[in-house]
């Protein structure tokens, strides 16, 4: 008897354990899903792009010689004035020195000279003159012809000796045509020496030098790059499919990847007004300020462009969309327990959610992973996820591709 009862409580603990199988197996495997609701949420463009400097000045020499010294290298500050490299001078030297001896000369012997013939010719002009007139007014007859005319030839010589002697003294006279011309010669050799050495003209940051003791440099060479201070901006060539988000003045954060726990602020200050057929980019650049003392020109950064913002949005995890073409996509929406694709119209696309436009409605569930492998009107029971906890799954294609520099 009790063997009997043992197998019909056996039979009854089979029936229900494959009638407890079979309403499980009835209402579905568990599937992790999002319920939907309404959030803040912000629509980003992320990019890769590089520091880049708006202004930069090259320097190089105004004549040809041989560097002597080279005082600077890249990633040196300087300012205007400061000593970049030296050239050889001795040639330019001993020209000055050619100058100023001229002018001393001048000064000291020349002119002195030229002073002294100007007062001896003065006074024989002076003799000269009372011979001449000395003779004309001698007596008749006591003096001949040819005596007189001797005495007036006499004091015409001397009289063109003075005016020779008289135009050489003014010409040789302080501040006067020699002088002056002089003073020029010095002025034209001490620029030309002065030359030899090349300065910085603006305050910056030495990107490049291209010279080396012992290089022989022309006019037209660049020597050395200089970044100016304080113009700095950020260089993105951006996929041309985001082209309709972007706008002047958009607020962006940006990471340098080499202080990637240091974020800066910047903002759009250019969008290029064409298209780079050979990448489908469009160039932007992007405004620092203040810069940032770490950041130096050429440095690879991400950049994420704040393109839209909305207070209620009805948003989606990014992970639970499929087949995403353009604005439209697809979910596996879930309703009375069975699974059916629903196609959906996006509105802003975040980093994490997406603005959900049409299809769905709030309070509406959907599968996390739409690529799951289940039937369209399978049933499932539902494991509810975090919205704010999740991280978006959607591929690259779907998102900003970061463009790299050549």
């Amino acid at each position: 008897m009790r063997a009997v009862h043992f197998k019909i409580l056996l039979a009854l603990l089979l029936i229900l354990l494959v009638g407890f199988a079979l309403f499980r197996w009835w209402k579905g495997p568990v599937m992790p899903s999002y319920t939907l609701n309404e959030m803040a949420l912000v629509q980003n463009v992320v990019a890769t792009g590089r520091v880049a400097t708006v202004s930069r000045a090259t320097v190089g020499s105004e004549i040809t010689g041989v560097v002597l010294e080279r005082r600077v290298q890249e990633g040196d500050q300087v300012k205007p004035g400061d000593l970049l490299a030296v050239l050889k001078s001795d040639e330019l030297q001993a020209q000055v020195r050619q100058a100023e001896v001229a002018l001393a000369e001048l000064a000291n012997n020349r002119r002195p000279q030229a002073n002294a013939e100007l007062a001896s010719a003065k006074a024989q002009l002076e003799q000269a003159s009372r011979e001449a007139s000395r003779r004309r007014n001698a007596e008749k007859g006591i003096l001949s012809t040819e005596e007189i005319e001797r005495a007036v030839k006499a004091e015409r010589v001397a009289r063109s000796n003075y005016e020779t002697a008289r135009l050489k003294a003014a010409a040789l006279a302080s501040g006067q045509v020699e002088e002056a011309s002089l003073r020029e010669q010095l002025a034209v050799a001490k620029a030309q020496l002065d030359k030899t050495k090349i300065r910085a003209t603006v305050a910056g940051t030495v990107l490049t030098r291209n010279v080396e003791p012992g290089d022989l440099v022309q006019p037209g060479q660049t020597l050395f790059t200089i970044a100016l201070d304080g113009n700095t901006e950020i260089r993105v060539p951006l996929d041309e499919r985001n082209l309709s988000r972007l706008a002047l003045q958009q607020k962006a954060t940006v990471i340098a990847d080499a202080y990637p726990e240091k974020s800066f602020p910047a903002w759009v200050n250019y969008i290029a007004p064409s298209i780079d057929p050979q990448r489908g980019t469009v160039e932007l650049r992007l405004t620092v300020n203040p810069v940032p003392d770490f950041l130096r020109q050429d440095m690879t950064v991400s950049v994420n462009i704040e393109t839209a913002k909305r207070n209620r949005a009805l948003a989606i995890p990014n992970d639970a969309l499929t087949s995403i073409k353009g604005d439209q996509a697809a979910v596996l929406l879930v309703r009375n327990g069975k699974v059916q694709r629903q196609l959906v119209t996006l509105g802003l696309r975040g980093q994490d959610h997406t603005e959900i436009i049409s299809g769905l409605k709030a309070g509406d569930e959907v599968l996390a992973n739409p690529e799951a492998d289940i039937e369209e009107g399978s049933r499932v029971r539902l494991k509810p996820q975090n919205m704010l906890a999740t991280k978006s799954a959607v591929s690259n294609t779907n998102n900003e591709i970061p463009v790299k520099f050549d």
